[in-house]
């Protein structure tokens, strides 16, 4: 038996804060052992102000822990779900998904006004493809604009008067006890969230049955089949992390509900529905939404962004 498991994170506050939380929860299953955090700068850490698809857009938060996964040098990896690509190598796995923390999106801004009641004009800081539809489909007449660092980082260039307000996910900003700076929590009528968006992903070496084992205590069920059948949803439309494509799903009892989105990337379109199902069936449940999209145009829309990228 290892007594010393290395943990692999990236060295921002909130990846620190979120893999604090997971060796905490480790340490009090398994208090004979040892748990160390190691962090790994990856490459989307190292140039904070280059465009995320200028560095290749999907998996850029997670290549280098996985590396160092498949390498040794770490037992397990903490990500955030919505930053895990959909295909992950084949010699590793998700060990388990943590109980979710609040999905919605978050508005910070300057004056304390909702979204709703912002000037037009304002300048809304977002990076996310899937936001920017989103808002401009609510708001056409405010300016959005890129924004790139950590969620300190992204805070301060809001105080620096650089934008009017800006948008983060909830969970973030709760988990790093900022939560009274939330101006508005969006409502999901009006912004559905990136699949995954508040959930933990706990990647590590598929044939490392002593760290799997150790791990299975920390998978929440319900967050598990409703990040799958988000996930389920992207994949069947042939989306990545940085397409304009949302979903949410819950699970009550037996049954989850999945609501899913594809928006144009100017806001002109939103095609949106909803699918009950039972809750063991979370992947069958994203793909049937995803055809029913698919039917009113969603891959069209998706092409169309995909040209303009």
């Amino acid at each position: 038996m290892r007594q010393r498991i290395i943990i692999g994170t990236r060295g921002s506050s909130l990846s620190l804060c979120q893999t604090r939380m997971v060796q905490a929860r480790l340490e009090e299953r398994h208090p004979d052992r040892q748990f160390a955090i190691k962090t790994i700068k990856a490459a989307a850490d190292r140039n904070p102000e280059v465009p995320l698809v200028a560095l290749g857009g999907e998996g850029v938060f997670v290549k280098e822990l996985e590396a160092a996964l498949l390498a040794g040098e770490v037992d397990l990896a903490v990500h955030s779900m919505k930053d895990l690509p959909l295909q992950i190598p084949g010699q590793l796995a998700v060990a388990a998904v943590t109980e979710r923390e609040d999905a919605h999106d978050a508005l910070i801004s300057r004056s304390g006004q909702p979204l709703e009641d912002l000037p037009a004009g304002s300048r809304i800081g977002t990076s996310s493809l899937r936001r920017r539809s989103q808002l401009l489909h609510q708001r056409r007449d405010v300016e959005l604009l890129d924004i790139r660092g950590n969620v300190d980082t992204r805070l301060r260039k809001l105080a620096e008067g650089r934008y009017d307000a800006v948008v983060l996910a909830a969970a973030g900003l709760i988990r790093l006890g900022l939560e009274e700076r939330i101006t508005q929590y969006l409502p999901m009528e009006w912004m559905l969230p990136e699949p995954g968006q508040g959930a933990l992903g706990i990647e590590a070496r598929a044939d490392d049955g002593e760290v799997l084992e150790m791990l299975r205590g920390l998978d929440d069920e319900a967050s598990r089949r409703s990040v799958e059948a988000e996930r389920a949803f992207l994949g069947a439309l042939g989306g990545g992390c940085h397409v304009p494509i949302a979903a949410y799903a819950q699970v009550s009892g037996g049954t989850m509900t999945l609501d899913g989105a594809v928006c144009a990337p100017d806001g002109s379109r939103r095609l949106r529905d909803r699918l009950a199902g039972p809750a063991d069936a979370p992947e069958r449940l994203g793909s049937e939404l995803a055809q029913r999209l698919s039917a009113r145009g969603a891959k069209e829309i998706l092409e169309t962004t995909a040209t303009r990228l």
